[in-house]
């Protein structure tokens, strides 16, 4: 017996693919004959489990593979997240509230989950396995730097003594002077490292067509957009956010470079030839997502505290 909840759900669906030109009978046949849904398929679980290659028989070397996926993965939905806040199609400050608590979530998971990299894996074996790996490196995330692009003015991504000539300065300038150029510099010559002339023939042209799109709509331009009462609501969700992509999650990484390539009477060079021990500290770079919700002192202090 067909209820009248039933045939009002037909009917909807008949309007539906009517209005796409398509025939409903058709697709109820694809459903009728189609097989159920399963976790492992809808997870595609086998492809999962097996993007993991390691470059030697090393055990821990999957370790570090797996937890760089799960990073990726994090930083997908941060982006999402970023996308509903910056092209909303109304900007509300509830919904905004709900997409950076997704964010700091994200991150803190990130963050609370690095001892798994810092003291997950044996060290030995961690030194052996990443002379494989060369000249890869955690530098190399496109999507992290993407979640920097689209969080605030593109200027706010260079150092301090360069900014004042780069405001107002069209987006490709800016970008020549981003700060992580820098950071993966040769420290004997400071020539540009394999590791970041692979990185910028793959992503400077994407970066600089993101940096377009998310001019006038990053986060801290949508920030500025609403009312002081709505933006006073937000304020301890975006210092959180701030502190965490900013000092929290470097400061992790330079944690794990401490302790695994931290060693008298040199320290071990890092797979990608990165200065890591003048780019990663949060209180060296003082790159500030939001730097009208700090205090001079706060600013003064970045990444020291923590």
């Amino acid at each position: 017996m067909v209820t009248t909840e039933i045939a009002d759900k037909i009917k909807r669906l008949e309007e539906k693919y009517a209005a796409m030109g398509q025939d409903l009978s058709s697709y109820l046949d694809g459903l009728l004959y189609a097989d159920y849904l399963t976790y492992w398929d809808y997870i595609q679980l086998d492809v999962l489990l097996n993007l993991q290659h390691p470059r030697t028989p090393i055990p821990d070397e999957n370790i570090f593979i797996i937890y760089h996926q799960i990073t990726e993965l994090y930083f997908k939905l941060t982006l999402q997240a970023i996308e509903q806040i910056s092209f909303a199609p109304e900007l509300t400050v509830a919904g905004f509230k709900t997409q950076l608590k997704r964010i700091n979530n994200y991150f803190r998971n990130l963050i609370n989950s690095f001892e798994i990299m810092v003291d997950g894996m044996d060290k030995d074996q961690f030194l052996q396995f990443r002379m494989a790996l060369l000249p890869a490196s955690g530098f190399q995330s496109g999507q992290f730097r993407k979640i920097e692009i689209c969080s605030t003015e593109l200027v706010n991504l260079v150092y301090q003594p360069q900014r004042p000539g780069l405001i107002g300065a069209e987006l490709d300038k800016i970008l020549d002077q981003i700060y992580w150029r820098s950071g993966a510099t040769e420290l004997s010559t400071g020539k540009k490292t394999l590791t970041l002339r692979q990185f910028e023939l793959k992503y400077m042209n994407e970066f600089l067509q993101l940096a377009s799109r998310y001019k006038d709509n990053n986060i801290q331009a949508q920030y500025r957009r609403l009312s002081p009462a709505d933006q006073q609501e937000l304020i301890p969700l975006l210092k959180e956010y701030d502190t965490n992509i900013n000092v929290r999650w470097p400061l992790m990484h330079y944690k794990s470079a401490v302790r695994y390539l931290n060693r008298k009477p040199e320290d071990i060079a890092a797979t990608g030839g990165t200065n890591w021990q003048k780019y990663l500290p949060p209180r060296n770079k003082r790159i500030v997502f939001f730097p009208e919700l700090w205090t001079e002192e706060e600013l003064d202090n970045w990444g020291k505290e923590l």
